[in-house]
């Protein structure tokens, strides 16, 4: 059993207002994943939030403008300031609000940090510009930047006591990382390609004729785009079914919680089956009322369902 905390515990005006810059940098900059953690009491979504702000730091500095030679030296820098954390170096009047949340939400939860370390070792992978010739290349890095961050939050969540199959959550925490993140890169497929990235498997882009990319608004001449899009639409489905195993092991907020945010993303992916060249045009999003309404069937329970029981067919 993985064991976590429920009770309140006691926190400085330093560390709860490093906890509210958390907070407010999670609403602002991750709307998706803000939905699904105003689910959880308190504690939880506060630690929550302290993980995904040191992740934002870690992706901004890959995403950012700035040359290659800084942003790998500022990734160390990073990397330094997360062995300080885990070292229990950081003080609570530290002037970095992002480290002192963590530091608090890793001494009152069973963080596996070395999960940052794991996506500090992604983002890397998008600074030296790698790039992907099978889908077992590609799940190396899905599992450095997503999986991982399955796995760090299931430390924050805990599993139920007694839970049948509790040993093998963080296999299907980090399974459904992977399905979220392969989401997140069929629908950014065009924006990627612009700012110079590709993350397709190579053999997966030649198998469709989409070899050439993506940086036109329409698919490439003489390419099957839509087989292509069906093909990783199916390979997606396939670890969301795997990973939603993990919700049966969680208690109901934290179950609430991961439904919700991965109910979002399953919806996207909907919609990017139903209209592959949207992809292309724009980037594919949920209005803010859909979002509300796939937080009230994961608090419901509802959005498991169709994962997890199928319907009989009767013969006529």
């Amino acid at each position: 059993m993985i064991r976590t905390v429920e009770s309140e515990a006691y926190a400085s005006p330093p560390v709860l207002a490093a906890y509210r810059y958390c907070e407010a940098v999670t609403g602002h900059q991750a709307r998706n994943f803000a939905y699904g953690i105003r689910l959880l009491p308190t504690p939880k979504r506060r630690a929550m939030s302290a993980l995904y702000a040191f992740s934002r730091r870690v992706d901004d500095i890959g995403d950012g403008p700035l040359d290659r030679a800084v942003k790998a030296a500022r990734l160390e820098d990073t990397r330094q300031l997360l062995t300080r954390i885990r070292e229990g170096a950081v003080d609570e009047d530290d002037t970095d609000p992002v480290a002192v949340a963590l530091a608090h939400a890793a001494d009152r939860f069973p963080i596996p940090l070395g999960g940052l370390d794991e996506l500090i070792d992604g983002v890397q992978m998008d600074v030296r510009g790698a790039t992907y010739e099978t889908w077992d290349d590609l799940k190396v890095y899905c599992r450095c930047v997503a999986g991982a961050i399955g796995r760090l939050s299931l430390g924050v969540f805990g599993t139920e006591p007694g839970a049948r199959g509790a040993e093998r959550a963080p296999e299907y925490a980090d399974t459904l990382g992977l399905a979220l993140q392969l989401t997140n890169i069929l629908r950014d497929v065009r924006e990627d390609a612009v700012g110079g990235r590709t993350y397709l498997p190579a053999d997966d882009l030649a198998k469709f004729g989409c070899s050439a990319g993506f940086a036109a608004p329409t698919p490439p001449e003489g390419s099957d785009f839509t087989g292509l899009v069906h093909f990783e639409v199916r390979r997606a489905r396939a670890l969301f079914a795997e990973g939603y195993r993990l919700l049966p092991l969680l208690d109901r907020r934290s179950g609430a919680c991961v439904a919700a945010m991965a109910g979002i993303y399953r919806r996207l992916l909907d919609r990017i089956e139903r209209d592959p060249d949207a992809v292309l045009r724009g980037r594919v999003s949920l209005p803010g009322r859909e979002k509300a309404y796939v937080a009230v069937r994961g608090l419901s329970g509802l959005d498991t369902r169709p994962l997890t029981r199928r319907p009989v067919r009767r013969r006529a």
